[in-house]
Formats: structure tokens, C-alpha cells, sequence
């Protein structure tokens, strides 16, 4: 199981393009100006206030996506409220300029009801954070576009790779977070080096 989550990683890179997994951030040339990856595939998912939420909606802000479930007990806990933390740290500009959305894998169990709870419990600010889920066939395939290896195993876990992507404010990937353990700094700078772009 783990070198079929090893291999898919890699696949799942080489299919955006990019350099090669490492954690923390990887990109294709490390310059000034982020590179500009690909265009990020587009979504239309329920939030956890049960509104309808697309990537199209939220144009003219800066975008990480994740993805998540609420009972996730490996590394779920130490990405979500790593993000969190950097939601604090961006200040007025989280929300009006910057905004999170966390998909869950489990679409199955991971009801808005659910994911309204995840979020009370990691301290997320909602007015610029939103935790989507959706039909599971389509859930399925956002997860295969956006390079995420997900399986389910017997006992009802998931095991999964961890890819946080930034979009800027015209629907581009820029910048993917590879694994858990990036660092918060780096990731707030990348989003208000996106802010700074005319």
C-alpha cells in the first residue's frame, strides 16, 4: 500500500507538470514571480452552511485548496490547523482577498453538517473558509484533476496524499505544497506575494 501511495504521488506530480515531490513547496523555476503552473481544474460543491460554492465564484482572490476528512486521524489534524494558523497571520485579507477550501474525500459521511463541525473544531474563520463536499463520483474526479491519490481501505480509512495548491486571483495554479510539513511562513508569503501581482 505504501509504494502504491508513493508511485501515485509521483504520477500525480508529473501530471501537473511539475518538478518532482518533495515536501514542502516545490515549483518549476524558484524565481521572484511564482511560475505559473496550469489552470485549476474547476469545482462546484456544497459548503457546510449547505450554499453552492465554485471555484468560479471566487475570482479576484487568492485560493489554497486542500483536500480533507473529518475523521482523518493522521495527518488531517496537523495540516488543517497549520492553515488555520496562517488564516490568523493574514489579518484583513483573509476573507476580502483570501480565501481556503478544504474538499473532503469521504463525501460519504463528510455531510455539511459534518464539516460545519471540523470547522468550529479547528478554529476556522468561515466568512473565508469553506469546507465543500459533493456527490462522490464527482468528488472522485476533482481528486484525479487535482492530482490527489485517494483509497479507501476496509475498516472505512482513507489513505491519501496531501497537495496544497494557490490560485491566484485569475484561476491559475502557481504554487503546490507537497505533504504536511511545509512551512506556514512561506506559505503566507507566497499568497501575499499573489495579492501584490497587478
Amino acid at each position: 500500500m505504501r509504494a502504491a501511495l508513493a508511485l501515485a504521488i509521483m504520477a500525480a506530480a508529473t501530471a501537473l507538470m511539475l518538478s518532482g515531490p518533495r515536501e514542502g513547496r516545490y515549483d518549476v523555476i524558484h524565481e521572484q514571480t511564482l511560475p505559473k503552473i496550469a489552470p485549476a481544474p474547476e469545482f462546484a460543491l456544497t459548503s457546510q452552511d449547505g450554499k453552492q460554492i465554485a471555484l468560479a465564484d471566487l475570482r479576484g482572490k487568492v485560493v489554497a485548496v486542500t483536500f480533507i476528512f473529518t475523521l482523518c486521524s493522521a495527518t488531517c489534524p496537523v495540516l488543517t490547523p497549520m492553515m488555520s494558523l496562517v488564516q490568523d497571520r493574514l489579518g484583513a485579507d483573509f476573507g476580502r482577498n483570501v480565501t481556503f477550501v478544504s474538499i473532503t474525500l469521504d463525501p460519504e459521511r463528510d455531510t455539511p453538517e459534518m464539516l460545519k463541525l471540523y470547522a468550529q473544531m479547528y478554529g476556522a474563520d468561515v466568512a473565508g473558509w469553506s469546507f465543500l463536499t459533493g456527490e462522490a463520483r464527482i468528488i472522485q474526479d476533482l481528486t484525479r484533476r487535482y492530482g490527489i491519490f485517494a483509497s479507501r481501505a476496509a475498516d472505512g480509512d482513507i489513505e491519501h496524499s496531501f497537495l496544497t495548491s494557490v490560485i491566484d486571483r485569475h484561476g491559475i495554479i502557481r504554487v503546490q505544497y507537497l505533504g504536511v510539513r511545509f512551512d506556514p511562513e512561506e506559505f503566507r508569503r507566497d499568497i501575499l506575494s499573489l495579492l501584490k501581482e497587478r
